[in-house]
This record gives structure tokens, sequence and C-alpha cells, in this order.
């Protein structure tokens, strides 16, 4: 479709599928990510013309992805490699990845990035309007905006004339100050900045070009483009913001430069002038019914190393594929030939949140951890050496470099053009509906599949869970799968290492997300060193200690008569099976908000016999205990309580690799055969899922029928 600018309308309003407020390098991308799926787009953009300066010029790995997908590097030209920093130290982002085609830090200008967004999403139908600054959304139904299926723009044209348009959704990409973010009441909880940085691009200077210089009165930097304009950015130390709603003047900054410094640039020609501070903030939720928010509409930081920038730009191609998928059918997965239903639609959608809202929480942390390593005094200087120090270790290089790059975080796809695409003259679009009681009858399209990630739904996506006994046999297989599933998992192991690690590479090589952490269970100081590690582990991944789903699956079993067992050898089995799942669950509950899942590993041996076993199940039995009645207390809180009974599952014992004696054990299920621990994981799953929200306080019995009795 060839492209087309349309100047601000009269009335009447005009209706299309998705409003975007903000012609922005996200708005851009998503607009074309939309319109390119046949979804009919509307773009409404304050400004006349587009910006002229570039803000932002920095463009990490995850980004150059998404831009590759859209084939999108060639018109963009090639773009120049770079060092990145934290925090003003040199840190090579090729450490995330090495092998990786787009690894490092690369320089594209937003100028350049928004222009070729901008031709893309118009190549493909979308609709710009300028001039047009909105002052109001209003959902159809006056309140969340699902039930009457639209929401309503108010906005003014740039000769003053009132106007409104109609969307089946609107989508705020209009940045720190998103009047969309404002109208549709989001909560915008955060930090205001105490700390000011002025940016200047100036001509006809000649200064040194610096790189994070720290000097006594404060920050500066300087770097001189071919063109023979130099950027300067200063911050005076002690110096609070000052309420701004205009740019500062260029005097200002050259006050500014000369207080840091000693050096005039009064002589110079400025081209652009603005301020910008460490500013923390960060909506509540990314939706509210058909309103949604991407990009600093979302959330406000310091835009230091250019993370604002591909932030947001990452939040647009999360929020594509699940936004055109609301319009039409998406293609076959092979699993079911029906279109998606309103409960998978909700579904999708409140998996943007869920996905991109702790990756926005990490981002600010990191940022904020930045600012002060940048802007702070001398009381830093003693951090900033021992970082530069810890800087030099390979781990610390690459946790850094990854968190920077996002290569830790899923690849979107992009949504396909479609032939099923609804017609854009109806006069409100297609409704994804209200969520569904009933459970999901098949799951969406291939396209709502990340990159290697071989599951599929993201079920758990933005979910944290801990497994304990995580790195062999059940706990190893429930790992993967809650990571395949999209949640962020600890695995924890009691002393090999090794076993553990070899769970996260498994996890990480199927798209997911890890870490390990030790904790000897049954130990004195057990349960606080294991979430010592937990909080760590998840404070600097996610920015939040809070945990969605605790599994106990750590345990040992006794394997002696009766006669044999020594207090000793129950009382060890007592504080690993019993004890430390009690003092697990009880200290997790300060981590886990309402609505958490508590899944407790328990045994077929609670109600089948072996009498080699007899002190084992007795631990067993106290944890059918502990999930039963922890299941009545936290039920105010909507939090599930249940226990999962595996029966013969194969494992790393030397038995299992007998032929005869695998047949003698599969006989006893009605399957006839043993369980695989892969069967177990998937109940775990099921029970870590919203689908099981009504299962709680249960016995669920995975051995495969043993207790039916054999074939």
């Amino acid at each position: 479709m060839a492209a087309r600018t349309e100047p601000a309308p009269l009335p009447p309003a005009r209706s299309a599928d998705v409003v975007i407020v903000g012609a922005g390098p996200v708005g851009l991308l998503l607009a074309g990510d939309l319109a390119r799926s046949g979804v009919d787009v509307l773009v409404l953009e304050e400004r006349t013309e587009p910006i002229t300066e570039s803000r932002a010029s920095t463009v990490h790995t995850r980004t150059m992805d998404l831009l590759a997908a859209r084939d999108l590097l060639g018109e963009l030209g090639p773009p120049a490699g770079g060092p990145g920093h934290f925090g003003g130290l040199r840190l090579e982002l090729t450490a995330a990845d090495p092998e990786h085609p787009y690894a490092g830090q690369w320089k594209a200008p937003q100028t350049s990035l928004e222009a070729v967004l901008g031709r893309r999403a118009q190549r493909h139908g979308a609709v710009v309007w300028r001039g047009c600054r909105v002052i109001d959304v209003v959902p159809g139904d006056g309140g969340d905006g699902t039930a009457e299926g639209h929401v309503d723009v108010a906005a003014v044209a740039a000769d003053g004339r009132s106007m409104a348009v109609r969307g089946g959704f609107v989508v705020g990409c209009d940045g720190e100050s998103s009047t969309v973010r404002a109208a549709a009441g989001f909560a915008f909880p955060g930090e205001d900045a105490t700390k000011e940085l002025f940016r200047a691009d100036v001509d006809g200077i000649e200064i040194p070009n610096r790189r994070f210089e720290r000097r006594e009165n404060g920050l500066a930097i300087a770097a001189r483009n071919p063109e023979g304009v130099t950027r300067v950015m200063v911050h005076v130390r002690g110096r609070r913001p000052e309420p701004r709603t205009t740019a500062p003047e260029f005097a200002e900054v050259a006050q500014a430069w000369w207080d840091v410094t000693g050096e005039d640039i009064t002589h110079g020609r400025p081209l652009w002038v603005n301020a910008f501070g460490n500013a923390r903030r960060q909506a509540d939720r990314y939706r509210r019914g058909r309103v949604l928010l991407a990009g600093d509409a979302a959330h406000i930081q310091l835009p230091v190393g250019g993370q604002a920038l591909n932030l947001g730009l990452q939040d647009a191609a999360e929020l594509s594929w699940r936004l055109a998928a609301q319009f039409g059918e998406p293609p076959d997965d092979g699993t079911s030939t029906e279109p998606l239903g309103a409960a998978d639609r909700e579904e999708l959608l409140e998996g943007y949140h869920a996905v991109r809202h702790p990756i926005g929480r990490r981002t600010l942390t990191n940022i904020a951890a930045q600012s002060e390593l940048l802007l702070g005094g001398p009381e830093v200087d003693a951090l900033r050496t021992v970082l530069g120090e810890l800087l030099d270790m390979p781990p610390v290089r690459r946790h850094l470099a990854t968190m920077i790059s996002a290569v830790d975080t899923p690849l979107p796809p992009v949504p396909q053009p479609r032939t099923n695409r609804p017609d854009p003259a109806r006069p409100t679009p297609v409704r994804p509906g209200t969520h569904s009681q009933s459970r999901r009858r098949h799951r969406p399209a291939a396209a709502a599949i990340p990159t290697r990630r071989k599951a599929t739904m993201d079920l758990l996506a933005g979910k944290t869970a801990l497994v304990t006994g995580s790195s062999r046999s059940i706990g190893r297989a429930t790992a993967i799968r809650l990571a395949r599933e999209g949640a962020l998992v600890a695995v924890h192991y009691a002393s090999n290492e090794q076993a553990a690690d070899e769970t996260v590479a498994a996890i990480e090589a199927d798209g997911g997300r890890a870490f390990t952490l030790q904790a000897e269970l049954g130990a004195p100081g057990d349960v606080h060193e294991l979430f010592l590690g937990l909080e760590a582990g998840l404070k600097e991944r996610t920015g939040s200690t809070d945990l969605n789903i605790l599994v106990n699956n750590a345990g040992i079993m006794g394997g002696v008569a009766p006669e044999d067992v020594t207090p000793e050898l129950f009382d060890r089995l007592y504080a690993v099976n019993a004890r430390a799942p009690f003092f697990i669950v009880q200290r997790g509950l300060q981590n886990m908000p309402d609505g958490g899942r508590i899944i407790n590993i328990s045994s077929g041996l609670t109600r089948f016999a072996n009498p080699q076993e007899v002190a084992y199940a007795m631990t067993k039995g106290a944890v059918d205990q502990l999930t039963l009645h922890y299941a009545k207390h936290l039920g105010p809180r909507g939090i599930t309580v249940n226990s999962v009974g595996p029966g013969i599952t194969r494992n790393d014992s030397p038995v299992f690799g007998i032929p005869e004696a695998v047949q003698q054990m599969g006989a006893m299920s009605v399957f006839n055969r043993v369980g695989e621990t892969d069967d177990i994981a998937a109940v775990v799953a099921f029970l870590a899922q919203d689908e099981a929200r009504w299962i709680t306080g249960s016995y669920l019995d995975a051995s495969g029928g043993t207790l039916l009795g054999g074939q």
C-alpha cells in the first residue's frame, strides 16, 4: 500500500483498530508491525515535523535482532560499533555473547531510526496525523475499556480545532509526560529527579573530547562528530534540578560547563539544548483494559548508555504480536485450527505486562546504580574502584553485558501478514472479550513462540520460581519445564554445583532463564542461606525479590529396613524432608505476592507400603499435612498449596539400568511402564499455572495409576 500522510482532520471522528499516540521510534515500530499484519492503524503525533536532533544513538544487541528480523538494517545503513560502559566504567558489551552477529554496542542516530521506521509504517498502510495534541482518553464503557470494545481519544489540531477518533485499542507511546498514561488513570510510582544533566549539540567550539570525566565540581562529557558538531553533557555536583516546562537556555549550559571544566563555550552556536534528570518511575501496570503503554510512557529513567531507547523498542516488539493476534486468526501451529477464543486473546494481552514489567524494573534498577556511579561525589570513588576490579572478572562482565544488551530476554516474533484481516470499514474492531473461566482448548499460533523457545504460550511469563533440589532428576525436569513456560527459575543444589550448572545450561539452551543457588538443607541456617542467595539472584535479574512459585522438591531417602533406622538417620530424614520445607514455606511467604503457588513433592509411599522406606514415608506424610493446613491458612491470599505424589520414577539409580528390574517396576503401573521425570514436571507446571487456581489442599497422585494395581 502506498505511503500516505494526512493532515489533521475535522470531525466526524475516524475509527481505527489501534490508535497509537506518539510517532517516535517506539510508536512507529509498533505501527509498522501492526499495519503489516493487516491491522488498521492511526498514529497521532503532536509535533508537526519529525525531530531533527538525535536524542539517542545507541542500539544494543537485542534491538539489532529486532531490526534485522524486520529487514531494516540495510535501509538503516551499517551501524558503527563502539565500546559500552556501566556507570562510566568501560564495559565491552560483546562479553554478553561474543559469537552473536550483533554483539556489542552499535550507533544508529535516532533521527535515522525514526525515519526508517516511519517509512516502513506508512509503506504498510499506517496513517500518521501530525499536529494532533491528545488531551483525553475515555474507555467506551467509562471503566476499563473492555465492555463496549473501544476507546475514544480527544485531541486538538494544530490550528486549535477539536477532533476525536475512536480506537479498538489505544497505545500510549507519548513519552515521559504521557497524556495517555495520566488520562487513563495509570499509577506511576517512583522517585523524582535529584540530579540534573544538561545536554547540547554545539557548533563552532574546539574542546577536548571527554568520556565520563569526573571532576571536582561535577561530570563532563564531550564528543565531536565528523560534521564538526560537539555534543556536550555536563552535571554540576550539588545543584538540584529546577522545575522546567521548556528547554534550558544555552547560557545556562555554558555556565555549567565553565563551572565544571573552566572552559568557555559561550561563543558556540547551539543546535539543540535540553536537560534531563535521574527520575525513576514505572507504571504499576502496562495495560488497563484496552489502553496500553510502551516506552517512556511506561517508565522514565536517566537516559544513560542508550537503555531507554532500547527498552522502549523492545516493549513495542513484545506488544505488537500480542496486539496483532487480537484481529483475525493467527497462522495454524499444528495443534488447532480453531480461532483464538476470548480467554486466549485476553491472556496474550496480559502477557505483555507480565513479560515486560519485570524487565523494565530490572533496567530501572541498573540505571539507578549507574546514576550513582556517574553523578555521585567522592563518596562513590571507593565503590567505583571496587567495581572496576570486579569488571576485570569475566563472569561479572558477562552478567552486566547480558543485562544491558538484553540477550537474556525473549526475542518476540514479528507479526506476519494476514490473509483474513478484518474489514477496516467496520465501526468497531474485533473484540477480544474478557477473561473466561473455562480452560483453554488449544495453544496459540507459532507466531507466538519466541526464538528457540520450544514451549509455547509463556504461560508463566514474568513469574519467578524456586525449585529446591533441582540439580537432578524430578527437580531438574521441573526447573526446565517451568522455565520453558516462561518463568525465571532459581535452581537450588546442596553440593553438586556442576549438576546445577548443567540444569541452567539446559534451560538457557531452550531459550529460558535461570540461575543457581546453594544451600545444604537440614543444616543449621539452611533456610536463611537459601533465601540470601535467592533474593540476591532475583533482585539483580528482576529488580524485585518477589517469588511467585515455590516447589519443595529436595529430599533424601532411607533405603534401610525398619529395624536398621537409627535416630541419626531418622533426624536427618526429618530435617531435610519435613522441617526444611516447613520453614522454606514460612520464610518464602515474605516474598510471595497474593496468588502465588506452593507445590510440595510428596511420595506415593504415603499411600503404598514399602517397609524399607517407612521413615522416609513418615516425613512425606508430614509434607502432606503441611500442604493441607497451609492451604486453608493461605486461601484468603489466593495462594494455592498442593502436594504431588510421584510413584516409581526413573532417576540415576543403578537399578534403572537393569531392564528386568525396570520391567517389574513398570508392571505396577496401569500403563505398564515406570514414570519419567517429565511426567512429574508436567503435573507441577500445571499446578503453577492460572488454570489450577481452583485446586488447593490436594494430593495429586502422579504414580501412573500404581495405587489402582498393575496390569
